[in-house]
């Protein structure tokens, strides 16, 4: 029986950095999670049952940031009894905070890769990933001065 794998990142860059990974999915009995936006649509048509949705939000208007990211959270303690994974691994933003939280109450490893975007100062989802997370990969060696404790695994891309 293949270990159950979940990948999950928000939209836009972090989850072009997630797809990277996509040879590994094969491996795993996988599953996608990400922010629902009109970028990605065709995910559903590529990964099809195996690919799920949290509503996309923002916080330029933090009202409706606030309203959207506790409904996130609901929906997130939904698909996480869903899927029940036995690993969690996140290229980040605020979509995969509160996964990766719950993971951890419930037994799941984190694995959490910070953005090649950075490369000399923390993400706030690096920030609050870092302390739970059971292996945690930089993509540059300069992140390591940051984050004693990660790896330096190179370049997703």
């Amino acid at each position: 029986m293949k270990k159950k794998v979940l990948f999950i990142s928000s939209t836009g860059g972090h989850l072009s950095e997630l797809l990277q990974l996509s040879p590994l999915f094969e491996k795993y009995e996988y599953h996608i999670i990400t922010e629902k936006d009109k970028a990605n649509e065709n995910l559903k048509e590529k990964y099809k049952d195996r690919v799920y949705f949290l509503p996309y939000g923002t916080r330029a208007k933090i009202f409706t940031y606030i309203i959207k990211y506790f409904y996130l959270c609901i929906k997130t303690i939904y698909y996480y009894f869903k899927l029940r994974p036995k690993v969690i691994i996140t290229t980040g933003t605020h979509t995969a905070g509160p996964m990766c939280y719950i993971g951890k109450i419930f037994g799941s490893k984190i694995i959490y890769i910070e953005t090649f975007a950075n490369r000399n100062k923390k993400t706030a989802t690096g920030r609050l990933i870092y302390p739970i997370a059971d292996l945690f990969i930089v993509q540059w060696e300069e992140m390591l001065k940051i984050y004693p404790k990660a790896i330096y695994g190179g370049s997703i891309y």
